[in-house]
């Protein structure tokens, strides 16, 4: 069968990714152990799953012992950089500024947050040639 380009992964295949960031290559039983849904959810249904996830490109397979193990195709911050890129693209027509205006509307940032906000966009502008201080109004975008 030939492996189908990889596509965006659903919130249970997230579910199942953050397990394989934390863990490592994991046996299919490893994760249905690990999983921590709020409904039960069936050993058959996390292989059929993981089965998918391998055929979508999202995860590699071991395949030299009797239990496959299982990892991450992409690192966790490769992945999130596909879906900021594709909801960036979809919801918000490539604006970077109009997707965090509208986040820090919606939900409350700490101050810690809010200062590696501050020191990411000054390494941005700096890195764009931007003066740190300068009128954020005045430019159009941030990569």
């Amino acid at each position: 069968m030939t492996r189908k380009s990889r596509g965006r992964p659903t919130d249970a295949e997230l579910a199942i990714l953050r397990i394989l960031w934390d863990h490592g290559a994991c046996t299919v039983r490893q994760v249905h152990d690990l999983l921590e849904p709020p409904q039960p959810i069936g050993y058959t249904t996390v292989l059929k799953t993981m089965q998918i996830m391998f055929d979508k490109g999202l995860l590699e397979r071991d395949e030299s012992e009797r239990a496959h193990r299982y990892t991450a195709r992409l690192t966790e911050e490769k992945t999130q950089q596909g879906l900021v890129r594709d909801l960036l693209d979809r919801a918000f027509s490539g604006s970077a500024a109009r997707m965090v205006m509208q986040a820090l509307a919606t939900r409350r940032a700490s101050r810690e947050e809010i200062e590696q906000i501050r020191r990411l966009l000054d390494e941005v502008g700096a890195r764009h040639g931007a003066d740190p201080g300068s009128d954020p109004e005045s430019e159009n975008e941030v990569p």
